[in-house]
């Protein structure tokens, strides 16, 4: 009989020891592919058809290993590219910030060096069977009933059926793949297959004949003919995530799919006709990556016939509570526990926590409590050890509450004693411009949704981000 196939694990570390020491250790459940950093994870995921499973990364990572930035980055081009892979962090930084903001940006634990393989293989295999309960059940879908929740069920009921192309925008976490499949489900498409593809998991120079096709000998490697995913979504839905990730040379094409169904495979001259109906997602602000010229315009307006924003988690008031009891049922069943309850001051808390990483950050976070704690009475103080309180911190000097009166004054006199240069303007301008920074990192460079974070208008936050010097990266 033959060897089941492994799940596969992708380890990204920049110590070869480590690597060898894992890959020997955990190879013997798992299929290891492994990288040094976050380029050479990147070009790994672009090269294969399907992403890992699962993901055991380091923090630290070249060009700068003293410091989380590359790894933070990682986690979140991960979560971009593969929504579904289950991340751990395995990280020398053992700073209980980095851990949250980590879990924040979608991780889905988080372990100190050094770690014993034991624990590593119950960890990764406890992901992997979350994974595996997921996958086709009710542990995700659109629920809710605060008011956004249901004026979202509305459109998508109203646009299910049209023809017309459907862009939905949202932070990431939020959902916007679900939006896309409620569209497919509702639809007389139902019954065809849903087809997905992320702009962001493969590599640019494979788009095109993904997307179209390809003729024998079109490229190296081109030993067949093969038709692409419009031809293979025929009288169905095709969804391109992160449709802001399409390079400009490929965007005429798309706009004249969506003009005419018109296009031809790579070494073709044939036209063919398409009749897919295409939805697209995005967390960017797509008016600002046009005044940049990195959309083009009549394509924009091509995909926003109708415009779905899904709204962000800290918006759905006692939505939350509904999401954790859900998951928290679920995630209880699956591993066979009791489900763990959380008393008033904790049901407060998390009431009042703001879910940076929205719908897919409560989920990792009672998949932990329901591994760590289960069947127990959840209080603040357990549950505080879950949640990144920094999230909205500017990154340096330990800022004070900005709700206590007295702490606020009384750090502000320590530091006008201690600092005989003292300037207002100077601190005032390093406090905003951590906070847009903080604002554009937690929103992916979302410049619309930063600026709804900190309660300005757009304008307004560009005006502020040109006064630093920050216009010229993704906004």
């Amino acid at each position: 009989m033959a060897d089941p196939v492994k799940p596969e694990l992708l380890i990204v570390d920049d110590d070869p020891a480590i690597i060898d020491t894992l890959s020997y250790v955990l190879g013997s459940d798992f299929t290891v592919i492994t990288a040094e950093s976050r380029a050479h994870a990147k070009a790994l995921l672009r090269q294969r058809d399907t992403p890992p499973q699962l993901a055991l990364i380091d923090l630290g990572l070249p060009p700068r290993p003293h410091r989380p930035d590359e790894g933070f980055q990682l986690i979140a081009e991960l979560i971009a590219a593969a929504p579904t892979m289950k991340i751990i962090v395995l990280s020398g930084q053992n700073d209980e910030a980095n851990a949250r903001h980590a879990r924040t940006l979608g991780a889905i634990d988080f372990v100190a060096k050094p770690a014993e393989p034991a624990q590593l293989k119950v960890l990764l295999k406890q992901a992997l069977s979350v994974s595996s309960a997921e996958t086709g059940s009710a542990a995700t879908g659109l629920l809710g009933n605060s008011s956004p929740m249901q004026k979202l069920r509305q459109q998508i009921t109203q646009f299910a059926d049209a023809p017309f192309p459907v862009l939905i925008e949202g932070e990431s976490g939020s959902g916007k793949e679900l939006v896309a499949q409620a569209l497919h489900k509702q639809s007389r498409r139902a019954a065809k297959p849903f087809l997905a593809l992320n702009c962001a998991a493969i590599s640019p120079t494979l788009v095109e004949p993904t997307l179209f096709g390809y003729a024998k000998g079109a490229f190296t490697g081109a030993v067949t003919a093969r038709a692409g995913y419009f031809e293979d979504a025929v009288d169905s839905t095709l969804f391109l995530d992160e449709i802001g990730e399409l390079p400009l040379e490929l965007q005429a094409k798309l706009l004249r799919v969506l003009e005419n169904g018109e296009f031809q495979r790579v070494g073709e001259t044939q036209s063919r006709v398409s009749n897919a109906r295409v939805v697209t997602a995005t967390n960017r602000d797509m008016r600002n990556e046009i005044r940049h010229n990195t959309f083009r315009a009549d394509l924009y307006h091509r995909l926003s016939v109708f415009t779905i924003d899904v709204p962000s988690l800290r918006d759905l008031g006692e939505d939350k509570q509904l999401l954790l009891d859900h998951y928290r049922q679920f995630y209880a069943s699956q591993i066979g526990a009791q489900p763990v309850e959380l008393d008033e001051g904790a049901l407060r808390q998390w009431r009042e926590y703001p879910f940076p990483g929205n719908v897919r950050e409560l989920r990792n976070i009672v998949i932990r409590l329901c591994t760590k704690y289960a069947g127990t009475r959840i209080n603040p103080d357990l549950l505080q050890g879950e949640l990144d309180r920094e999230s909205l911190v500017p990154a340096g000097a330990g800022m004070p509450s900005l709700s206590d009166d007295s702490v606020l004054l009384e750090a502000a006199r320590r530091q006008i004693e201690a600092d005989p240069d003292f300037s207002l303007d100077e601190v005032l301008k390093r406090w905003e411009r951590g906070f847009v920074e903080a604002a554009l990192a937690l929103t992916n460079g979302n410049l619309s949704q930063a600026a709804k974070r900190l309660g300005v208008h757009r304008t307004t936050l560009y005006s502020r981000m040109q006064s630093h010097g920050e216009t010229g990266e993704n906004k």
